[in-house]
């Protein structure tokens, strides 16, 4: 039995997921988020405790609505998450918490959802959500002590998580950077991998929020697109971390935490790094990154790296499935906060113009119950 029937069915209620609904309302389009949290924004409230954005309040807001506060200043986790609960009440949202997704598939000239014993159908899907969302972890770890604690980034909260002794953070970019700033101090701390770069200035000169504001409304969002040629040779690089926004290395030095290279193998039961020392250590924290995630997808899109095969959020093998957050969807700030209002714009745009085209396999009748706005 289908619990709920309408126009385009978004999956994931974060800020992507957001983004879309906000303009497909404007679109006038019956639809519904799905989110498997309990509470709008709650992906952003479980992160670790100390968690503050790496971008500035000016380029977190979502479309129609500004992040408040000062606008230089890196909000919290926990503001970020209040943020988005406000948003959904503020355009009266209809986001379903608590739905887990477990299979999306196609059916007749549109798709159904199942999620647990509930059932949705759509003409078109939009799946808003980042590439990050199963944990990556070498197949070495599984080598190590059964003594070593072991987190993945995604599942640290605070240092209370740790063993006494040693801590090694694998992963260099902003998060690890972070993570071992939040650590330093009590325990010995090394941050092992390659150095994605950094902004040289300090977090409050005028030359630095010239910089910020080059990189992120320049490069990331203009240079950086699918639509020319230096975008394109970016897009089919490896993934490549965003420079330090507020951390430098002389930060992680005045912290006493010490950069090594990379960890490759287990030896010993300890993580070895490229130099050939293996690290006597209590913890490690894995900071090396997501999986797609996206193996309820019940339809032949997918390339061989797992992640699915599209032209700018279009699937190019399911006609009516779009994303929206993803890695590089269209731009390197694709899956950046300030970036999301265009895609979401534009598939918001394509999807509606689908969903609301007639269709003759379709059943006529298509009815939306109410959903009780987020918030």
């Amino acid at each position: 039995m289908t619990d709920q029937q309408c126009d385009v069915i978004v999956i994931g209620g974060g800020q992507a997921g957001l983004s879309v609904g906000y303009h497909l309302k404007r679109r006038g389009v019956r639809f519904l988020i799905l989110d498997a949290q309990a509470r709008v924004g709650d992906a952003w409230r479980k992160r670790w405790d100390s968690l503050r954005l790496f971008s500035p309040a000016r380029y977190d807001g979502l479309d129609g609505m500004p992040f408040p506060g000062d606008p230089d200043a890196f909000p919290t986790k926990d503001e970020m998450a209040d943020y988005l609960e406000a948003y959904a009440a503020r355009f009266e949202l209809p986001v379903l918490s608590g739905v887990t997704v477990e299979r999306l598939a196609r059916e007749r000239d549109g798709f159904i959802i199942e999620a647990g014993e509930r059932r949705f159908e759509a003409k078109a899907v939009i799946v808003a959500m980042a590439s990050y969302q199963k944990p990556r972890i070498p197949a070495f770890a599984r080598a190590l002590d059964p003594s070593i604690v072991q987190l993945h980034g995604a599942d640290y909260k605070n240092p209370g998580q740790l063993n006494d002794g040693d801590v090694l953070v694998v992963g260099a970019a902003n998060s690890g950077a972070e993570i071992a700033m939040d650590l330093a101090g009590a325990r010995k701390v090394t941050v092992s991998g390659r150095h994605p770069g950094h902004i040289p200035f300090s977090s409050t000169s005028f030359a630095r929020k010239l910089l910020i504001t080059f990189l992120f409304r320049f490069v990331f969002h203009r240079l950086l697109r699918v639509t020319n040629r230096i975008g394109r040779k970016a897009q089919n690089k490896p993934h490549s971390a965003t420079p330090l926004i507020r951390q430098k290395p002389r930060d992680l030095a005045n912290a006493g935490i010490e950069r090594v290279g990379r960890t490759v193998a287990a030896r010993g039961g300890l993580p070895l790094l490229d130099d050939g020392r293996a690290l006597a250590v209590a913890n490690v924290i894995w900071c090396t990154g997501y999986h797609p995630g996206f193996s309820w997808i019940d339809l032949p899109i997918f390339g061989d790296d797992g992640a699915p095969k599209h032209e700018s959020g279009v699937a190019t093998d399911a006609p009516g499935l779009y994303f929206v957050g993803l890695h590089f969807l269209h731009a390197f700030s694709s899956a950046m906060i300030h970036g999301v209002g265009r895609d979401a714009n534009r598939i918001a745009d394509i999807a509606a113009n689908r969903a609301t085209s007639p269709s003759p396999q379709f059943r006529s009748g298509w009815q939306l119950q109410t959903a009780r706005p987020a918030g």
